[in-house]
């Protein structure tokens, strides 16, 4: 059933109306009273009631007059303090739903309005700050994947004018290839992250099992760089309610970053703290430059070795996704360690 709609001055100016109307139905009421006690049988002369009824008549007038001034004026007031606020903010909004996430300094003297207002202007800083995140990783992203689109087409010219060993070429191609692969894969992750509609179901997940896991499968490749995996596990199951999928992705993450840097030996540790469970993941290499500590969470930042800068931005994603926290730093035995706590 469709609502009829009306606006707030009309609602207001007919409130006034209403108001009015009663008060000159009381002011007929009243006169009539007048006239009936004047015209009482012989109790009072006729000039005299005449006189009354007279007076009568025009204080009924006056009255309604006034009243019928005092009404427009108010309505008119009223609906304007009401409406032109209104009014204000929803050109506000429009501009908001136009790209302008500029913050307004309106300022109003009813308590919902300004409320309002703040929480609008709230919003726009947030959006504000979300638009210019979108923008840099877009323009991020398109650097990222022309990078290795521009060497696999440059190889690939090279085997079709004959300037190159097709071989040898063939195996770069494929090394960019599975670069690419990487990259798109990362891309998608961050999409499904930061999609508030995505739906994923938790469960009761030992993070002990989830860590060999992600281990094992990564075993080849540390492997073949000469890397042994030391485990530092609790003996008995660690549950934590989460997503299995993204829990994993966070924890190969942090073991495939410290494939890269690792000299011979990775620790993986996952203990509980009394209220706490906290995840390492440490690495013997050279750890991690002062000038890179504070932005190895940066999407796109690539330290020294870095591959594309997406990995480790997506395991701070899906942490702070469960309220839990994630640091970087650097062993005192030497090497990196990364750190995640949930509480």
């Amino acid at each position: 059933m469709e609502v009829k709609k009306t606006k707030i001055r009309t609602k207001l100016q007919k409130a006034f109306i209403a108001v009015l109307f009663v008060a000159f139905l009381l002011t007929a009421i009243i006169f009539n009273i007048a006239i009936r006690i004047a015209m009482d049988g012989d109790a009072q002369p006729v000039a005299e009631a005449s006189g009354l009824i007279g007076r009568a008549g025009t204080i009924s007038i006056v009255l309604m007059g006034t009243m019928l001034v005092v009404a427009c004026i108010a309505a008119y007031f009223v609906s304007n303090s009401l409406t032109k606020p209104i009014e204000e903010l929803g050109k506000f909004a429009l501009n908001i739903g136009s790209g302008d996430f500029t913050p307004n300094d309106f300022q109003f003297k009813e308590v919902e309005l300004e409320d309002l207002n703040m929480t609008l202007n709230k919003s726009v800083k947030q959006l504000a700050e979300y638009d210019s995140q979108q923008k840099a990783f877009f323009q991020n992203a398109s650097h990222e994947l022309r990078t290795p689109l521009m060497s696999i087409k440059c190889y690939a010219e090279g085997i079709s004018f004959g300037i190159m060993e097709p071989k040898a070429a063939s195996e770069t191609i494929l090394q960019e290839t599975d670069k690419l692969a990487d990259l798109v894969t990362d891309l998608l992750y961050i999409s499904k992250i930061d999609n508030i509609s995505t739906a994923y179901t938790s469960a009761q997940v030992d993070l002990t099992e989830l860590i060999r896991d992600c281990a094992a499968r990564q075993e080849a490749v540390a492997t073949k760089r000469q890397i042994r995996f030391v485990f530092d596990l609790d003996e008995s199951p660690i549950y934590y309610e989460c997503v299995s999928e993204l829990m994993s992705r966070a924890v190969d993450n942090l073991i495939s970053n410290a494939i890269r840097y690792a000299k011979s030996e990775i620790i993986l540790s996952c203990r509980k703290k009394e209220d706490k469970i906290e995840i390492s993941v440490a690495d013997d290499g050279e750890g991690i430059g002062p000038e890179e500590m504070s932005r190895v969470f940066e999407r796109f930042f690539k330290g020294k070795g870095g591959n594309h800068g997406i990995g480790l931005s997506i395991v701070k994603s899906i942490v702070e996704q469960r309220d839990g926290h994630i640091t970087a730093g650097n062993r005192d035995e030497g090497g990196a360690i990364f750190t995640i706590t949930f509480m």
